[in-house]
């Protein structure tokens, strides 16, 4: 492979705002793996975001990306697969599987899909330099002939169709609005772009929590909401304190630790199978390896509201932020009905050309 931007390459990264800016190029937001993808001729490099290679657990992307894209070319996208018409961000995860045979089962089974956002470089043309304006014109041309699994990234700079597709889009699973300075170059690892994802809150039970990878302090609180048969399922944990909240949080939690955690409503995380029935904190991932995932059990007993994105089937998508204590609140009233659901949005049209 000889090309004039050479992989790894880190893709250009955005910071979160709270409104849609003026004057800008928006596109939606996809959930799904961002991918820099290399094609010389028959040769393919499907790069993840931190620049490790994603092309053995993506074949079936490996083997059309050659005919759907220009010859010799470096773009920036995200790998995603629909289910029902929805981005299904748990199907995407499964991918990541050491056995070959798994991911060629799992390659025909729920194929994925590749979305062109940014051109990086095109034949022998670094386009890094070049003003983002530029760039999607000639990504809109060079993919003009594109069929599935690839496809070209709606955008606008119509900033109240943005609007627009921020509240719609979400019923089809994307996540909010990516808004792009028109003159804007190409800047691997930097955050120049901007994001506005959805927010709402929920009221969660603080049932145990982590220490922070520095020291004996709260790392992250495990939340909890009880579902329709009354078993209190795990859901995400919330996160980002400053160090002296870390520290105060030992303190004030060290009252309703249980030590062992015999009682506890999770208290069978150790045993794999347990996962398999009900949502447990602990449970190995492919992405976190040999992380030490043990935690602190707490007596369930203690609400707060914390404000999340959105739902990636019974769990929060990303880490949730803590917003306040709620005293008030009684941990049995933090179920699942009281999340709002967005409206559904076929995937299909928003990728119709």
């Amino acid at each position: 492979m000889d090309l004039p931007v050479m992989p790894p390459v880190k893709p250009m990264l955005a910071k979160p705002v709270k409104k849609i800016p003026p004057g800008m190029q928006y596109e939606a937001k996809w959930d799904g793996f961002r991918a820099i993808v290399h094609v010389d001729g028959d040769e393919v490099v499907i790069g993840s975001r931190t620049g490790k290679p994603l092309t053995r657990y993506f074949p079936e992307l490996a083997a059309e990306l050659p005919a759907n894209l220009p010859d010799r070319c470096v773009i920036d996208g995200e790998i995603v697969i629909a289910h029902e018409g929805r981005l299904d961000f748990d199907r995407l995860t499964e991918r990541i599987h050491p056995a070959a045979s798994r991911v060629k089962l799992l390659a025909e089974q729920t194929p994925a899909s590749f979305v062109a956002f940014d051109l990086l470089a095109l034949g022998d043309v670094s386009l890094l330099d070049t003003p983002l304006a530029e760039r999607r014109a000639l990504l809109a041309d060079a993919l003009a002939g594109a069929r599935a699994p690839v496809h070209l990234a709606p955008a606008t700079t119509d900033a109240a169709l943005a609007q627009e597709w921020f509240e719609r889009y979400e019923g089809a699973g994307l996540d909010g609005i990516i808004a792009k300075p028109l003159d804007l170059p190409y800047r691997p690892d930097a955050r120049l772009m901007f994001k506005i994802k959805h927010e709402r809150t929920a009221d969660a039970v603080v049932a145990g929590y982590r220490f922070h990878k520095s020291g004996p302090v709260v790392g992250s609180l495990l939340l909890g909401l009880y579902d329709a048969s009354g078993a209190l399922q795990h859901v995400g944990v919330c996160a980002a304190f400053s160090m002296k909240r870390r520290e105060e949080l030992i303190e004030e939690l060290e009252p309703l630790r249980m030590d062992p955690p015999a009682g506890h409503p999770w208290a069978a995380w150790t045993d794999e199978t347990a996962h398999e029935s009900a949502r447990l904190p602990g449970a190995q991932s492919r992405w976190t390896g040999k992380k030490d995932l043990s935690w602190v059990a707490l007596r369930p007993e203690r609400v707060v509201e914390v404000a999340y994105d959105h739902m990636e089937g019974d769990r929060f998508r990303h880490t949730a932020q803590f917003r306040r204590w709620r005293p008030d609140r009684e941990p049995a009233d933090c179920t699942y009905t009281q999340l709002e659901e967005p409206v559904r949005y076929d995937l299909s049209e928003v990728l119709a050309p």
